[in-house]
């Protein structure tokens, strides 16, 4: 696959991964998935081994701002759960990837982009990050396992006023609430991820990979709960509240939701 919407720079001991969309705020269009899926899918294949990923946003304002609200807008329901899917299944391949994969999150991560930095292993935040799941601002949920993650991360409490209110965390408040591992200078984002990368490559790989395999499978009874949030996205999709949503975003506007 070409890659057009990421840039991939070998390290001697990671692979860094920009997303490199400056011009939408790095928004993860369905292609940028699809470049993702493909990575974390055949990465062992192509580039043999590594001890890390380090995923961040091209630019310094943000990681990246949601997933593309014009592709999202003319889903129907059928789309919008496959849509969803593949979502999923792309965040299940990071989550569950043979390396520690670190967000380095460099401003705004919302919607999809904080659903993409929770899928990773460990998040490193810089001061001028913000990070949320604002969907239902467009009469939506989080569609690529926002609700799960986060409830697993901060807790059900948290999670639930973060998800129904749709607000944004500065950086230290997620540092508080056990969003990120550690907030840092944005000049100094990549040399921390870079810290932790070290520390890593000079463990047994072997065990590193099962540390993640272990750690992973006490989660793993929540199947259902992804399941879920996949037929709600869908359904969401066709209804007069997603369609007013989602256009009232692109036309700069207050929606008037009428509840159906």
């Amino acid at each position: 696959m070409e890659y057009q919407n990421i840039q991939i720079t070998v390290n001697p001991t990671h692979i860094t991964l920009t997303l490199n969309r400056p011009k939408s705020l790095n928004a993860l269009n369905i292609q940028l998935i699809r470049e993702l899926h493909h990575f974390f899918s055949q990465s062992r294949e192509d580039f043999g081994n590594f001890h890390a990923v380090i995923i961040t946003g091209s630019g310094d304002k943000a990681f990246a701002a949601g997933a593309d609200i014009t592709e999202i807008a003319s889903l129907s329901q059928e789309e919008g759960i496959a849509f969803s899917s593949f979502g999923h299944e792309t965040m299940h391949l990071i989550e569950t990837f043979h390396v520690p994969v670190i967000a380095a999150v460099n401003g705004f991560a919302l919607g999809g982009g904080c659903e993409l930095a929770m899928a990773c292993h460990i998040r490193i935040a810089s001061e001028n990050a913000k990070m949320g799941l604002p969907e239902v601002s467009l009469g939506l949920i989080p569609g690529y396992g926002g609700t799960q993650r986060l409830a697993q991360i901060v807790g059900k409490g948290k999670a639930f006023e973060l998800v129904l209110t749709g607000d944004m965390v500065g950086a230290e408040e997620a540092l508080r609430i056990g969003l990120v591992n550690h907030v840092v200078p944005l000049e100094e984002l990549m040399q921390t991820c870079e810290k932790i990368v070290r520390k890593i490559a000079s463990k047994g790989p072997v065990a590193i990979e099962r540390a993640i395999m272990s750690i992973n499978a006490f989660y793993e009874s929540g199947d259902a709960g992804f399941v879920s949030e996949i037929e709600n996205f869908g359904a969401l999709i066709g209804t007069d509240d997603a369609r007013e949503g989602t256009s009232a975003f692109l036309e700069k506007r207050k929606a008037d939701f009428t509840g159906k």
